[in-house]
């Protein structure tokens, strides 16, 4: 029976996305329990206002909110009475399975690493979500939690990624790539040729070389490691261009009589290609490598993603992947 502490009051729309959503995830997710940690006074309001009954959440009462602009050093000292520093701290005490926010990313990973430590040999969490592809979904890492990385932790991000995929489906030796901007060897920052050099020689990965970004969606790899900073680039460039087509379709067919009615035979594979595209349906990106379950959602999460990300969450839950990875890594 997953447990799941949702950081009500984070992101940039708080209670109207993850009450929603919570609300959902209880009705369609069997045997769900969730805790929704905020202000008490506001989620009662929000459940008054949407008609949600608060009697099916566990409340937890927190009188501060952790600002999107925060350092994680001042979050850190001053912010242990947050929604997020106090789901982090159930999970730490094993009050819940897992944790799912959409806030300040920095104070996120500042506080799962400090309350909850790392799995043995990990020196940083990195955030992984799937990519989707035509013959099923890729990794990638990271994508917002280191913006500075070592050669060893694009390895370690490498490592990581190759136990997820291990552990999601069985593959026995994943392919991983490093993400770049060609495929010879020359190519890239001295970062990339020196994190490429180290995963040539490491046996417990099996490393195919590099991807471009137009490679993202090929299925060329299982895994495709990045340093923070391009990954999180490359994931909202990704996303923008989802929107982007979905919003042109849409206009395309309700700009003239002729386009309304293209639109209704093709509307069923237009739904299909709005699924496959749509970035809610992805949301959530696992923070790998912690002694537990923390899913970052959007900033921006609306209901429909803020969903996702809690559901994202009880399947890593219910997989117990914070264990499988540490038993992959230590065969590795």
């Amino acid at each position: 029976m997953p447990s799941i502490a949702i950081d009500a009051m984070s992101g940039d729309h708080g209670l109207r996305s993850s009450l929603p959503a919570a609300a959902k995830a209880i009705a369609e997710i069997p045997h769900l329990k969730l805790t929704l940690l905020g202000q008490k006074h506001a989620i009662l309001d929000e459940c008054q206002r949407r008609s949600v009954d608060p009697a099916l959440f566990t409340l937890i009462d927190t009188p501060d909110v952790i600002g999107m602009e925060e350092s994680p050093a001042v979050v850190l000292r001053k912010k242990q009475d947050s929604s997020m520093w106090r789901a982090i701290e159930l999970l730490r005490d094993g009050q819940v399975d897992g944790v799912v926010s959409a806030g300040n990313t920095g104070a996120l990973v500042a506080i799962s690493r400090f309350q909850l430590q790392c799995l043995p040999g990990i020196r940083r969490p990195a955030m992984c979500a799937p990519l989707p592809g035509e013959k099923g979904d890729t990794y990638m890492l990271d994508l917002g939690a280191n913006v500075d990385c070592r050669p060893e932790e694009l390895l370690q991000f490498a490592q990581m990624g190759s136990a997820l995929v291990a552990c999601l489906k069985g593959a026995a030796k994943p392919r991983v790539a490093l993400l770049n901007i060609g495929e010879e060897a020359g190519k890239g920052t001295e970062l990339v040729r020196e994190a490429a050099a180290l995963l040539e020689g490491e046996a417990g990965v099996n490393f195919t070389g590099y991807v471009e970004g137009f490679d993202l969606f090929t299925n060329r790899a299982d895994v495709i490691v990045c340093d923070g900073f391009v990954g999180n680039v490359a994931l909202k460039v990704c996303e923008g261009t989802a929107s982007y087509i979905g919003r042109q379709l849409k206009n395309r067919f309700s700009d003239s009589w002729y386009g309304m009615l293209s639109g209704l035979f093709v509307q069923p594979l237009l739904k299909d290609f709005k699924n496959d595209i749509n970035p809610d349906e992805y949301n959530g990106a696992a923070l790998l490598g912690l002694n537990g379950v923390v899913v970052k959602s959007h900033g921006s999460s609306s209901k429909k993603s803020f969903y996702s990300a809690i559901r994202h969450a009880a399947r890593a839950v219910e997989q117990e992947l914070p264990r499988r990875i540490a038993e992959q890594l230590t065969q590795s």
